[in-house]
């Protein structure tokens, strides 16, 4: 289209290049945001896995530190029972010396010798028992030592696959964005490529036109009022778009999970019958009759979406006849799965 234009007056009338200008930069807008949403999307949905198994190794994390310090209490107690077992065979080898001396210098008659033996031969068993202890202790500890060695060990290599397993993370968030900013940027060329197909074989019509980044046509171009069966004058329309996204298909790489939404819009006024008890049964009707009606001109169903909006989404705000029938309509937008 031309930058420029005669108006009546004789001067050059730049305002259909400014609108042009403007619609540019719109439909850019809008594709940036896309993209973002579309990125944050993704980027939630794989890190939330990651977090999931963050979160298990935190709790094995966890549980290790648990147990180390339960197995620390444990060694600080034995070791407290080891030492008063040692200062109580300490002091029964006192006494036994002590006994032994008394003995050994012949101190009193026969009884008191007697006796003295006997306790003597008391602080012997005595102390037997208390070395067994003693060396029952020393195991128990030697054990508690080796097994705070091994949770140690264990608690170092879960937090080593922790730090791993963040770094990965990271990597994996970088890589996912820059696929998907690639996967955003191929969608948005063939939704380019389809656009610019729609507008030659559509042609300039008042009543289809591009808002952002969608294909809309009026309702009255499709439907009659209130009904969701196609006019037939609808067919010949129908069947240039399904060549076109045909077309399309076949330039698309397969692993691009695209489809082609059709998206049904009513106006506020709303609408109670037998067939169509709502606004939004009556947007989704019209939907559906337009996705049934390119399935049978061969696009396949998976890569088709029908979908109702019933007075939701209006373009307008208004409640004139004018914003009543730009309301009214059914909009074709390339997008993922």
């Amino acid at each position: 289209m031309p930058a420029g234009r005669l108006s009546r007056r004789g001067g050059v009338d730049y305002w259909p290049g400014f609108v042009d200008a403007l619609t540019t930069l719109l439909l850019s807008i809008v594709f940036l945001l896309s993209i973002f949403m579309l990125g944050q999307f993704f980027l939630a949905r794989e890190i939330s896995g990651r977090d999931t198994v963050l979160e298990r190794l935190n709790r094995q994390i966890s549980e290790l530190t648990d147990l180390l310090a339960l197995e620390r209490s444990n060694r600080r107690k034995v070791e407290e029972d080891l030492a008063g077992v040692r200062s109580t065979l300490q002091a029964s080898v006192g006494e036994r010396d002590r006994l032994q001396a008394e003995l050994s210098a012949g101190v009193g008659a026969g009884a008191r010798a007697e006796a003295a033996q006997t306790a003597l031969d008391a602080e012997r068993a005595a102390t037997q028992r208390a070395q067994s202890t003693v060396d029952l202790l020393n195991s128990q500890i030697a054990a508690m030592r080796r097994q705070l060695a091994a949770l140690e060990d264990a608690l170092a290599a879960s937090e080593s696959r922790d730090r791993e397993s963040q770094a990965r993370i990271a990597d994996l968030g970088t890589r996912l964005n820059v696929a998907l900013a690639q996967r955003v940027q191929e969608l948005a060329r063939y939704r380019s490529d389809f656009f610019g197909r729609l507008r030659q074989i559509l042609g300039q019509r008042s009543d289809i036109r591009i808002v952002g980044d969608r294909f809309v046509f009026q309702s009255e171009v499709l439907f009659a009022p209130g009904q969701a069966v196609l006019r037939p004058e609808a067919e010949p329309e129908l069947a240039r778009i399904a060549t076109a996204v045909q077309d399309l298909a076949r330039d698309i790489p397969p692993d691009i999970p695209w489809i082609l939404r059709v998206d049904g819009h009513t106006d506020a006024r709303p609408i109670a019958s037998s067939t169509f008890p709502s606004n939004w049964a009556l947007s989704a009707a019209r939907a559906i009759s337009v996705v049934q009606a390119l399935v049978a001109r061969g696009i396949p169903p998976q890569r088709l979406a029908a979908t109702g909006f019933g007075e939701f989404q209006p373009l307008e705000l208004g409640t004139g006849d004018d914003a009543y029938a730009r309301n009214r309509r059914i909009e074709l937008k390339l997008t993922e799965r």
